[in-house]
């Protein structure tokens, strides 16, 4: 069965928020928000809406500020917007669209068309969302892949350079792997990589944090607006995390269950430099920790 979609409305009106909620409260879940404050924390919540209604004009924060912080943040940009508004000049439309919403409504509300839309861009979300999972997902273990992790590096590098801000990297390694595919099979080597993956993954918290495997037994975390201390902490928690797990792993050098070495690398993005210094960095540290006997992670930051 599938799940029902949530939808956001935000609106600074009581009256409209509950004529829009009853039109839509049959099909979707309903979250509402009466300011962009409160838009902006509800969309960036664990469980992020599937669709934003906004009305344009509201006290203090008006709806174009808030699609602006919306399509600005990598957690909620790809969230689509639509704008709701008594306001019906072309010049007000095309600068909502400009934005990056995906429709305008003008008020008032005409329930009919409301459900209509919505269901429409609920359906395009679905389909897109599917089709990114297909090309962005790693076959095997479910998380992203690595194409997804060369597009988000490159995207908050650039970030962190616009806002001098630190990134951190986690570069990773299962130990032994080899050793474990010649002695368990390949088969068992895949129920191995699955459970490191997913160890991984429960490992990153923050929707803006993302986890991926770069190909074979090698996983990569990419962690924007993170120092040194936060990407260590966070990389003792996996390290911890996958060796929780109680892979046994008979033919391991290092230990008798799996574990994983890591390499922590983190600096703010310089303007002549490109996204490969801080893989270089993470690369070396990585390489330090293995050679330090493995299933532990070395920090290097610049």
């Amino acid at each position: 069965m599938e799940s029902q979609a949530t939808i956001l409305v935000v609106d600074d009106s009581p009256e409209n928020l509950q004529v829009i909620s009853a039109v839509l409260k049959e099909h979707y879940k309903v979250k509402v928000a009466i300011n962009g404050e409160r838009a902006l924390a509800l969309a960036t919540a664990a469980e992020p809406p599937d669709l934003i209604l906004l009305d344009v004009m509201m006290p203090g924060m008006d709806g174009y500020e808030v699609c602006s912080r919306l399509k600005a943040h990598p957690a909620t940009a790809r969230i689509p917007v639509l704008f709701v508004s008594s306001r019906d000049e072309e010049e007000d439309e095309a600068r909502g669209l400009s934005m990056g919403a995906i429709d305008y409504i003008v008020k008032p509300i005409r329930p009919s068309i409301v459900q209509a839309r919505v269901r429409n861009h609920i359906e395009l979300k679905r389909s897109r969302d599917l089709l990114e999972r297909l090309t962005t997902q790693d076959h095997l273990t479910g998380i992203s892949n690595r194409r997804r992790f060369d597009d988000f590096l490159a995207l908050e590098w650039r970030r962190a350079a616009r806002e001098q801000a630190p990134i951190s990297l986690v570069s990773i390694d299962i130990d032994h792997f080899k050793a474990y595919n010649d002695h368990y099979g390949h088969p068992q080597g895949d129920q191995c990589l699955i459970q490191v993956a997913r160890a991984l993954a429960s490992s990153v918290t923050r929707p803006t944090d993302l986890v991926a495997r770069c190909g074979g037994e090698e996983f990569a975390g990419v962690l924007p607006c993170t120092d040194s201390a936060g990407a260590s902490l966070l990389a003792e928690q996996m390290r911890t995390g996958v060796l929780a797990h109680g892979l046994a792993h008979a033919h391991s050098a290092t230990h008798s269950h799996v574990t994983i070495s890591l390499g922590v690398a983190t600096l703010v993005p310089q303007a002549d430099e490109s996204p490969q210094a801080l893989v270089d960095l993470a690369d070396a540290a990585l390489y330090e920790a293995k050679s330090a006997g493995r299933n532990r992670f070395v920090a290097r930051q610049r």
